[in-house]
């Protein structure tokens, strides 16, 4: 079992005006204390803090376009 001194260094990806992507599992630890877990391959957690779902992205940062 891998420890933090000889463990991968997991893929953290900054997308430009989008979320930050990890390379997943994940456990993210929020401002007030509590946790949520993502088992998911790579996780897009909010940047913008305009997520319905925070700190999980849901693209609420994007401008609807009208067509």
């Amino acid at each position: 079992m891998p420890t933090a001194s000889n463990a991968e260094p997991r893929r953290v990806t900054i997308e430009q005006g989008g979320p930050v992507l990890v390379e997943g599992p994940v456990e993210l630890r929020l401002p007030d204390g509590s946790t949520v877990t993502s088992d998911r391959f790579v996780v897009a957690v909010c940047a913008c803090r305009r997520s319905k779902r925070f700190p999980f992205c849901d693209t609420s940062h994007r401008k609807k376009v009208r067509s």
